[in-house]
């Protein structure tokens, strides 16, 4: 290429930063964005790692020439930066960004309810930012992303279990979904505890906050709002490193009770037919973890219903990728107005 070609093309790039970018889903967006043909990572923070080279945290990311800085803000000069930040430390960063003109994709809980006071209830913490986000589910609200300079990434769970059951409620045709999901042990974070500790988890199937995981309010509110279908959510911790795996449980309304499962795939063919990332599977054909992972793909199959009314749903993502650094990117491409799976288009790893 010519040097006037390189200015040009150079030109041509986005800038992007990752405010806190030394966990798992900062070595991800690393690791995807190091590959993408329209960006260049040009500032990855960390308090605690500043001045380290990025491989020392991150081994997989080798000769980037990254190295952690510990900068502020206003510091950071990008067209767009992610915010991998903890829970209740995005909404003190993101106005500031904001200030600077840059589009921000935030990744923690701070920015995806419509209601502050939800997010107060089961996250414990009082929310002092009056900015609103748009919750970033591309194949719900791409319109909204377009326009946005702030996006809400979804959670994990949230992600499949919403995606899954989502054309069910869009149609009215459940008032109950029962969502049971099971984790691989990176969805804890990169600091090692107990309850990830290696004899805790090997050989074990966990659940844990069988009733209370703050994630039931982010899906009950994107399946139609906190009335309208009643929803219940149970996680459980499996001994795999990567991915989520949802089965759902969804009631018919009584005027729905005659329909049958080929009617119930035209409905998911018609909200996903045309969508990239999901994949719905052929009939008897069940979701596999190991076929997703590494992947932006969603799987989605089951399509059965049985003599009760109940219908049953399965979903497998990447809770590292779709579920979090690749879902982000997939919403940075909409907002740049890039083609949607630049940098995404890798399908999973197998086996």
């Amino acid at each position: 290429r010519s040097s006037a070609a390189s200015d040009v093309y150079k030109r041509q790039m986005y800038n992007v930063a990752i405010v806190g970018a030394s966990g798992y889903t900062g070595g991800e967006l690393l690791r995807m964005l190091l590959n993408h043909s329209e960006v260049e990572v040009n500032d990855i923070t960390s308090r605690k790692y500043d001045g380290t080279p990025a491989h020392k945290i991150h081994p997989h990311i080798r000769d980037s020439g990254l190295v952690f800085k510990n900068k502020q803000p206003n510091e950071l000069d990008a067209d767009i930066i992610f915010t991998a930040t903890p829970h209740g430390a995005s909404m003190k960063i993101v106005p500031d960004l904001l200030e600077t003109g840059t589009k921000v994709i935030d990744l923690s809980g701070d920015y995806r309810y419509r209601d502050t006071k939800v997010y107060e209830k089961w996250y414990g913490l009082e929310h002092t930012s009056d900015i609103k986000g748009v919750y970033g589910l591309p194949e719900i609200y791409r319109d909204e992303i377009k326009k946005a300079d702030l996006v809400g990434n979804p959670g994990c769970f949230p992600t499949g279990a919403i995606l899954s059951s989502y054309p069910l409620v869009d149609n009215d045709l459940v008032d109950r979904i029962v969502i049971d999901s099971k984790t691989g042990v990176s969805g804890a974070g990169v600091n090692p505890s107990s309850t990830t500790h290696y004899p805790n988890i090997a050989d074990n199937v966990n659940p844990y906050k069988i009733s209370s995981h703050r994630h039931v309010s982010e899906i009950q509110q994107e399946l139609h709002g906190f009335e309208d279908v009643k929803v219940s959510f149970t996680p459980h911790l499996v001994p795999v490193i990567r991915g989520i795996q949802t089965t759902s449980h969804s009631f018919l309304k009584e005027e729905h009770s005659d329909i049958t499962p080929d009617e119930l795939r035209k409905f998911y063919e018609k909200t996903y037919g045309k969508e990239y990332f999901i994949k719905l599977m052929d009939d008897g054909e069940i979701p596999h973890l190991s076929s997703v992972r590494g992947s932006n793909f969603v799987h989605i199959g089951g399509f059965e219903i049985d003599d009760t009314g109940r219908i049953v749903m399965l979903s497998c993502i990447d809770n590292l990728v779709r579920g979090a650094s690749g879902q982000a990117i997939q919403n940075m491409n909409i907002m740049l107005g890039l083609d949607e799976t630049t940098g995404l288009n890798h399908f999973g790893l197998n086996p």
